[in-house]
């Protein structure tokens, strides 16, 4: 049975850490950022869980995680 290919952009977007959830950065952060106020920019940095609801989807894109 071949191996199960991983999704080559879950696996640069998402990490699993060491209790099981599903770790992404923060979206909006990219570009374009001159228009965006100082709080907001701050409030976008660090990272955050995968919402319940997209869990299953992303965990089926990353086989071995």
């Amino acid at each position: 049975m071949p191996k199960m290919k991983t999704k080559s952009g879950a696996k640069k977007r998402f990490r699993v850490r060491g209790n099981g959830t599903l770790k992404r950065a923060q979206a909006f952060k990219r570009h374009i950022l001159t228009k965006r106020t100082t709080k907001n920019k701050r409030q976008l940095r660090g990272s955050t869980s995968v919402h319940e609801t997209n869990v299953a989807a992303v965990k089926a894109m990353l086989p071995y995680a």
